[in-house]
């Protein structure tokens, strides 16, 4: 049977790998790749849309980056326990009219014994932000290694 690790029981260690390998995978920007750590039967809750199961999953990355562009994100664990996180996410990205925003937010995970995620309970808000006010500076892809985190960027 495929898994997708790390696997629960989580321990801190394990769960802020997971953390990252979300990070990474979502920093790709690619639909293809994202929807892949979650269960043909994941359900989500997003703002204001519910998707159910991985082609719907799909269907919202892909409207999300087409609007969301220049997308770069940073996770922190915030919590855990055996099968489930809870995440703090902060990630910046402008409109087509330029309108830069960071999407602030709290990610609930739950994840079947395989490691796939089933469940994903996100709550973000927007705020305009000016060019100026920009903190993630990163060329597009997997936030580097020596990047400051949320915490130490005071977000």
């Amino acid at each position: 049977m495929e898994s997708k690790p790390p696997l629960p029981p989580f321990t801190a260690e394990s769960a802020a790998e997971k953390v990252r390998l979300a990070e990474d995978a979502w920093n790709t920007r690619d639909p293809d790749r994202v929807v892949l750590v979650y269960t043909h039967a994941t359900r989500w809750r997003n703002r204001a849309e519910f998707p159910q199961g991985r082609e719907e999953v799909r269907r919202f990355l892909q409207r999300k980056w087409a609007k969301e562009l220049d997308y770069r994100l940073i996770k922190e664990l915030w919590s855990f326990t055996e099968q489930r996180i809870a995440v703090r996410f902060a990630y910046e990205w402008h409109d087509d009219s330029n309108q830069w925003f960071r999407s602030y937010g709290n990610e609930n995970w739950e994840f079947n014994p395989q490691g796939f995620m089933t469940r994903r309970l996100a709550s973000i808000n927007d705020l305009p932000i000016g060019e100026s006010e920009r903190k993630y500076f990163w060329p597009l892809g997997r936030r580097p290694d020596e990047h400051p985190g949320l915490s130490e960027l005071g977000l």
